[in-house]
């Protein structure tokens, strides 16, 4: 059962081969039983009962495909009745009076929540082994981080705990850990998911999306996702009047003269081989389906990581002001007075990489700086998303190339290392500052310590609004392809 996609386990819901309640308990029990640390919170009643109110809905003949489905919500969106951590000490115990959008909209469409999912602290990192409820290992191998920081996001979909889990990307978030892990990830354009409720890092790059094991089950999810939201201030919408787009529309067109754009800026010093070659061979068989490969430059490639770890941290700096013992979270238990309880408290809560972003941004922020760096880190996004543009203008219609320059890394080899796990998210850092939608889907293996397989990743770039081309791309790859069929061993 655990294997089936999202599509099909909707069929057997409104077939009443299954129920939502028994579909619920099959997943709550391999929740129980795994070892990943994949899941912060678990709460079977309260499951169960959603399970049930779906299993009305399916027996009244009034349910839209998603109703009884199983989902994990990244421990970023704030949820009622449901511990919010955002993996930090910070926030160990608290309980938000409200749901975020994302969680709301999968709830109205009937879907059975299993769980909060771990991640890196506040979503920062590249591993997630900053969570402060311990690193979340990969289901392929668990001497290997599943990426991050929704690691916990991929991981449960990897290891089949779950169908279907919301995820945040603000520079991979969502592309590298689904590439690490073997499953399907998508970012779309910034500001088609609604942020209300998500837990900000930083404002003008964190944006919501899906993770699970298809193209197809992506675009199901996307469909209840992307919405207009009045509630947040940047959030988008292209639809004509009440009518929103369905992303599983497009999915069977043909790829027949589709221009590929191949940086080469990808393919340079850095990558490793075994990804190189798996990427390589996906691009071939792009070919076989009718597109055809175009060579380009992104020449502000390598800007992309000073500029992103300007502006993130100062954007976390001020976001993360809130979090200062006075109104909720974390408060220190013994200070002399008030500027002591800031200090303790938000030593004891945050951890070394939150606090280490935090201290960045304020110093980039600082009178004296501000125009050295922040002003002119964002004049180079600019130029950034503008490489983007001048490709997508005449020479191509998507860009391909790798999620990440490695397969995912051994837990604790860059755990000391910040710099050397930023460096891992060169070729997601640009499209994220652009952004512009991106995705991953398994291509093949590399090989890890012992020569264990650890998945490699394809990224698929779009311009703005183009989610339902990427989607039908990599539906079309999936089709002729079994990569994201494949599940680790013992699954």
């Amino acid at each position: 059962m655990h294997n089936k996609t999202i599509k099909e386990l909707s069929a057997l819901l409104h077939s009443k081969q299954v129920s939502a309640t028994e579909l619920t308990r099959h997943y709550l029990g391999r929740i129980d039983a795994n070892q990943y640390n994949a899941f912060l919170h678990v709460d079977h009643e309260r499951s169960l009962a959603q399970a049930a109110a779906a299993d009305v809905r399916l027996a009244a003949g009034n349910a839209g495909p998603l109703t009884g489905v199983p989902i994990a919500h990244k421990d970023i969106f704030v949820t009622k009745g449901w511990r919010t951590t955002a993996g930090s000490k910070m926030l160990a115990n608290y309980e938000s009076p409200f749901d975020a959008t994302v969680v709301d909209r999968f709830a109205q469409a009937g879907m059975v929540t299993l769980g909060k999912v771990n991640l890196d602290e506040f979503a920062m990192g590249s591993a997630n082994e900053n969570s402060a409820f311990g690193a979340v290992k990969n289901p392929w191998d668990t001497l290997a981080v599943p990426g991050g920081s929704s690691g916990g996001s991929a991981a449960a979909i990897a290891a089949r705990l779950a169908p279907a889990a919301t995820a945040t990307d603000t520079g991979g978030s969502i592309r590298q850990p689904a590439a690490f892990c073997g499953v399907t990830g998508i970012k779309p354009t910034y500001g088609r998911v609604s942020r209300f409720g998500m837990i900000a890092f930083a404002s003008s790059l964190d944006q919501g999306g899906p993770i699970a094991q298809t193209a197809e089950d992506c675009a199901l999810l996307l469909n209840e996702m992307i919405a207009f939201d009045e509630r947040d201030s940047t959030s988008l919408t292209v639809e004509q009047g009440n009518v929103a787009e369905d992303y599983t529309r497009d999915l069977n067109q043909p790829l027949n003269g589709l221009r590929i754009g191949v940086p080469k800026e990808y393919f340079g010093e850095g990558l490793a081989s075994d990804v190189e070659s798996a990427v390589r061979a996906a691009l071939d068989e792009f070919v076989k389906l009718g597109a055809s490969l175009v060579e380009i430059s992104l020449p502000k490639t390598a800007l992309s990581i000073p500029t992103y770890y300007i502006i993130a941290p100062a954007e976390a700096s001020s976001n993360l002001s809130r979090f200062d013992g006075v109104r909720y979270g974390h408060r220190a238990a013994e200070y002399r007075d008030l500027q002591d309880m800031y200090r303790k408290t938000r030593a004891e809560g945050f951890g070394r990489e939150v606090q280490r972003r935090i201290m960045v941004g304020t110093y980039v922020l600082c009178h004296g700086y501000y125009d050295a760096y922040y002003v002119q880190a964002q004049k180079i996004r600019r130029l950034i998303a503008d490489d983007f543009q001048a490709a997508f203008a005449d020479k191509c219609d998507v860009i391909m190339g790798p999620v990440a320059p490695t397969v995912a890394w051994d837990l604790g080899a860059k755990a000391n290392d910040p710099v050397a796990n930023y460096l891992a998210d060169i070729f997601t850092l640009s499209t994220s500052l652009a952004g512009l939608p991106g995705m991953s889907i398994p291509v093949g293996f590399g090989q890890g310590e012992k020569n264990a397989k650890r998945p490699v990743g394809l990224q698929i770039i779009g311009n703005y609004f183009n989610e339902a081309k990427l989607l039908n791309i990599a539906h079309q790859y999936q089709q002729v392809t079994d990569w994201h069929t494949r599940t680790p061993d013992g699954i």
